[in-house]
């Protein structure tokens, strides 16, 4: 291949096992003929994970480190990685070994037939029966709730021509949702069905709270359903109002006697109020969103580079 390949890596804890993560990549680099570069992203590890990022890139050149001043999420580390590639050929894998290196010749040949994205689509998940449904169900609510079209159980896994990786990086958004920005940015793309591996070693860095967080980047980015889901509670709240005011005086004149029904009341105003604080906390999401936004503060801070 005469283009110039790029692979992107987030990298988080994992000094342990980088040196296989690499070893694979330079398999198909030799296999390939690759005109390589390879961005390693620290993502504020909490073990040695830049120091093997230093000591890797000795034996192998086209590393380019960087080394982020904190862990400011895998969406953030894979947007700074893509933002200091050079290549036609841009590539986005994790340092796990979950979205094998050996796949991706097969997924750069859909470039060369034309198309600007080869996104990877998960057929299998070795990972458990309480995870897999959590990723399948977002994947379908985000679907129906979305404005555009974002494929069902697509990762950040793929591969890209540069004008796909340049339009991108033009949306300077601080919560990035990465895989709604490449379908939003269009072009001509294609899902490759591929069974992901089991995690090579190591906790995954997905905590709860951070799956949460990309969960609601994804929905907040990419739809305005939560915000008109209001208005329809607002419409059924006062269709409920009306009926129950209409039935309460019609059993006034009918019964001649005063209304009775402290218990139906309190919990009438429980039901209602907590409606109310939810609807306060999604139009709150969109307002923190827009704050982020306005605030224009950069989205990452480098601390330290090699080869940049």
């Amino acid at each position: 291949m005469n283009k110039k390949i790029s692979i992107v890596v987030p990298i988080y804890n994992s000094a342990a096992f980088m040196h296989k993560l690499l070893e694979a990549i330079e398999a198909e680099r030799v296999k390939n003929n690759w005109h390589l570069e390879l961005v390693l992203v620290d993502d504020g590890s909490k073990d040695n994970s830049y120091g093997k990022i230093e000591e890797l890139s000795l034996q192998y050149p086209y590393i380019k480190g960087i080394k982020l001043s904190k862990n400011f999420g895998h969406q953030i580390a894979v947007k700074t990685g893509l933002a200091h590639t050079t290549g036609e050929y841009i590539a986005i894998i994790d340092d796990d070994l979950q979205d094998p290196p050996s796949l991706l010749p097969h997924f750069f040949s859909f470039l060369d037939e034309g198309y600007d994205v080869a996104y990877g689509v998960r057929k299998k998940r070795k990972e458990s029966f309480i995870k897999r449904l959590a990723y399948s169900s977002f994947y379908r609510i985000l679907k129906s709730m979305s404005d555009i079209y974002i494929p069902i159980d697509s990762g950040d896994f793929c591969v890209m021509s540069r004008r796909i990786t340049d339009n991108m990086l033009r949306l300077n958004e601080q919560n990035p949702f990465l895989r709604g920005i490449r379908a939003w940015v269009g072009f001509k793309q294609i899902g490759v069905e591929y069974e992901r591996h089991a995690r090579l070693d190591g906790q995954s860095g997905y905590t709860l709270k951070k799956l949460l967080k990309i969960a609601l980047d994804g929905i907040f980015s990419f739809s305005s359903f939560p915000i008109r889901v209001i208005t329809i509670l607002g419409v059924i709240g006062l269709l409920f109002a009306v009926g129950y005011t209409l039935n309460t005086v019609l059993g006034y004149f009918n019964s001649g006697s005063p209304v009775k029904g402290f218990p139906t009341l309190a919990i009438l105003i429980s039901f209602f109020s907590s409606l109310t604080l939810i609807c306060l906390g999604i139009i709150g999401e969109y307002i923190v969103r827009i704050y982020d936004e306005v605030r224009q503060r950069p989205y990452v801070v480098i601390e330290k580079t090699i080869n940049l």
